[in-house]
C-alpha cells in the first residue's frame, strides 16, 4: 500500500543530453535507451516513478528524439506521461525546466536525471524527500549520496551539507562529501526570472544557495554513477544480485 503524502505527484525526467560520455553507444542510440540489467536506463527511472505513485511524468526530448518518444510512447505507464519536446533547440537542464512548466503545473515537484540508476533503502528515496521538504525554508531539495554508496564514482564529490541539509559547493582543490544523484525536489519559485534560452540549473542552484534556499538530504541505498560504457557491467551485476 502506497503510504505517500499526497503531494509531490509530478515529475520531470531530463532525457535530451548528447551522452557523449556513453560514446560509441549513443552514436545511434539516446543514452536514455542504453540498457543496463535488461532493460533501458530510463525504464529504471519510470519503474521508480511508477513505483512512488507519481500521477504526471514529463519527459523532454531532444538527441534521437524520434527513437526515445517512440519507446515511451510503446509502454503502458501508470500515470500519465507527455513529452516536452526540444528538437529544435538543446536547452539543457535550467532552459528544459522552463519550456516544460506549463505542463509540470504542480509546486513542487520532482526533478531528475533519464539515466539514473539507484536500489531504495527501507523507504522510497522521493518519500525521504517529501518527508523532509519544508516550503517554508527550501527552494530545491537535493538528493545527494556519500561515497561509501556511490558505485562505479570516482570524482572528488559536489557539495557538503551542514548540521540542517543547507548545502554549499566544493571549494576548488578539496574533495566533497557527497555526491549529487541527479534526483531533486524543486518548488516553483527556483524557476521565477529564469535566463533566457539554454541555460544549466547551476544558474539557479548558485541563486537560492546565496538566499540559503538549497538544501540535500542523503541517499541511504545505493547508487550507481552509469556514465561510461564501462560502468554498465558492474551496475548490471550489482541490480541482478540485489
Amino acid at each position: 500500500m502506497n503510504t505517500s503524502p499526497a503531494f509531490a505527484r509530478t515529475a520531470m525526467v531530463m532525457a535530451a543530453g548528447l551522452g557523449k560520455r556513453m560514446r560509441p553507444l549513443t552514436v545511434t542510440t539516446p543514452k536514455p535507451l542504453v540498457r543496463v540489467a535488461g532493460k533501458p536506463l530510463i525504464d529504471h527511472v519510470l519503474d521508480h516513478l511508477g513505483d512512488a505513485g507519481m500521477q504526471r511524468v514529463i519527459v523532454n526530448v531532444h538527441y534521437l528524439a524520434d527513437a526515445l518518444e517512440a519507446h515511451l510512447r510503446a509502454h503502458r505507464w501508470p500515470f500519465e506521461l507527455l513529452i516536452s519536446d526540444e528538437r529544435d533547440m538543446l536547452l539543457e537542464t535550467g532552459g528544459g525546466l522552463i519550456k516544460a512548466l506549463p505542463m509540470i503545473g504542480e509546486d513542487p515537484f520532482f526533478c531528475l536525471n533519464s539515466d539514473n540508476v539507484w536500489l531504495e533503502s527501507a523507504r522510497s528515496c522521493f518519500d525521504e524527500l517529501r518527508a523532509a521538504w519544508d516550503d517554508a525554508r527550501m527552494d530545491a531539495l537535493l538528493l545527494v549520496v556519500p561515497h561509501s554508496r556511490a558505485n562505479n564514482y570516482q570524482g572528488v564529490g559536489d557539495f557538503h551539507l551542514d548540521q540542517m541539509g543547507q548545502i554549499t559547493r566544493r571549494k576548488p582543490g578539496h574533495v566533497a562529501p557527497y555526491i549529487y544523484t541527479g534526483i531533486q525536489l524543486l518548488s516553483r519559485r527556483l524557476l521565477a526570472d529564469p535566463p533566457s534560452g539554454a541555460f544549466s540549473t547551476n544558474v539557479l542552484w548558485n541563486r537560492t544557495m546565496a538566499q540559503g534556499r538549497l538544501f540535500g538530504i542523503s541517499h541511504m541505498g545505493q547508487w550507481f554513477d552509469v556514465g561510461t560504457p564501462a560502468a554498465i557491467q558492474p551496475t548490471a551485476e550489482a541490480l541482478l544480485d540485489a
